[in-house]
């Protein structure tokens, strides 16, 4: 059985938002890294990364949603 809900595209767009959010708050310079809304931000980045690599999104699970066709 596979617990697997998260789509192609779907992990490519977390893949690209997760980096971005990330990659902004290092390299805007107007947020600091250590703050709370960087350590959000970052927080926020590293979940969606993580999701789409795994293919698995917990949210998804509780709502009863999935992007990825069954087999």
């Amino acid at each position: 059985m596979s617990f697997a809900n998260v789509g192609s595209v779907d992990r490519i767009i977390r893949i690209l938002i997760g980096a971005a959010l990330i990659a902004y708050i290092f390299l805007a310079g107007n947020v600091a890294p250590s703050s709370g809304l960087g350590i959000g931000a970052i927080a926020a980045g590293a979940i969606l990364i993580g999701t789409a690599f795994i293919s698995f999104c917990p949210l998804y699970a509780i709502f009863g949603l999935r992007t990825r066709p069954k087999k």
